[in-house]
């Protein structure tokens, strides 16, 4: 693998003041010198915009010590041709990480519109623009739920994915298909990079762990699908920005076949902690950090606010990452437990929620 420098770069981050896509924004400030990002996000209200607003002023505090860098945020929907091309115009990406998307596999039984026009035609327009002006790495972000119902655990990225159990899994098996299209027929080098169920400060509202803690706040009934019989590999944000930046940086070497035509520049990672915990664990844990964290009161009956309930439809019981081709090529595995990552979670809500 070739490895490239990101310093002088001109890099685009889309979905940049979504959870992954600002902390990825915000390494990049803090470690690397001269740099130029340009942000793209719809700042749509899917959950509590208040919460993007805090990321991107978080990120604008920083980007003002960073006198060499430069951080330009522009607020515009990814479906938009005329917009995504005058950015490319504009600025030049050398860079591209597409981490704008309608997320969410229940949102998308109820809202299907939204999947189309930002994880199909929104990716489609930006792989056009990586067409007509080439860059030399696409990073993406694709999903575990591609894996859909699969019997095998862990995941490989070698197992079949043609069994998608939802909207939003299709649009990202799609997302993989075109990419591969365009590295074949472009020479675009691209890399997808499947997460599992990321955590951390400042997440996502509609993620299992944020929901329970909103509940629980309010003194109402948590719902433990399965039975508790569930398993996620969650993997902390710190962890998940590393493993993205190293993927950055080593973008998949062009080649030729023996029949002289390019041979694909294309990648897909697994990206994820690769030690799937049990839901039932990962809420006790959670639980014992909000009262430390003074979120809950230390008297709080959590056995009284759980209720065990089925599976429920689109969901799959255990979700598990095999890393071990990510270890292999980057060397890179996540090292955030469980209790640390839910402890700074805990810290953040209380700051953030209960001031």
């Amino acid at each position: 693998m070739q490895q490239i420098t990101l310093k002088q770069k001109n890099i685009l981050i889309t979905g940049s003041a979504g959870f992954i896509g600002s902390n990825l924004v915000m390494e990049l400030l803090s470690t690397d010198k001269s740099i130029n990002i340009i942000g793209l996000d719809s700042l749509n209200d899917y959950y509590d915009v208040s919460i993007k607003e805090y990321r991107l002023a978080e990120i604008d505090k920083l980007a003002l010590t960073k006198l060499n860098s430069k951080w330009t945020f522009i607020k515009g929907n990814l479906a938009d041709k005329v917009l995504i091309d005058k950015i490319f115009d504009k600025y030049n990406p050398e860079i591209v990480v597409n981490l704008a998307a309608q997320a969410g596999v229940r949102y998308s039984i109820t809202n299907p519109d939204a999947y189309i026009e930002s994880n199909l035609i929104g990716f489609y327009n930006i792989l056009e623009a990586c067409r007509n002006h080439p860059v030399e790495h696409l990073v993406y972000a694709s999903s575990s739920s591609v894996y859909g119902s699969n019997k095998k655990v862990p995941y490989s990225t070698d197992d079949k994915v043609d069994n998608p159990v939802s909207l939003y899994a299709a649009t990202k098996k799609s997302n993989e298909l075109l990419a591969h299209a365009y590295s074949k027929l472009y020479n675009i080098p691209s890399t997808g990079l499947r997460f599992f169920t990321v955590y951390g400060p400042a997440g996502r509202p509609d993620m299992a762990y944020f929901g329970f803690t909103n509940k629980l706040r309010e003194g109402k009934t948590i719902e433990i699908f399965n039975y508790g019989n569930c398993k996620r590999d969650f993997t902390y944000i710190d962890d998940i920005v590393e493993g993205v930046k190293r993927v950055m940086m080593n973008p998949p070497e062009k080649s030729t076949g023996e029949d002289g035509l390019p041979v694909p520049p294309y990648k897909v990672y697994n990206i994820g902690n690769s030690n799937p915990e049990n839901l039932l664990d990962f809420v006790q844990i959670l639980s014992e950090e909000l009262v430390r964290a003074g979120v809950l009161p230390s008297d709080y009956d959590f056995e009284a606010h759980k209720k065990l309930v089925p599976m429920q439809p689109g969901d799959v019981p255990v979700t598990y990452a095999d890393t071990s081709a990510l270890e292999r090529d980057f060397g890179f595995k996540p090292s955030t437990s469980l209790r640390d990552g839910l402890r700074k979670f805990a810290e953040w809500y209380k700051e953030f929620y209960m001031k």
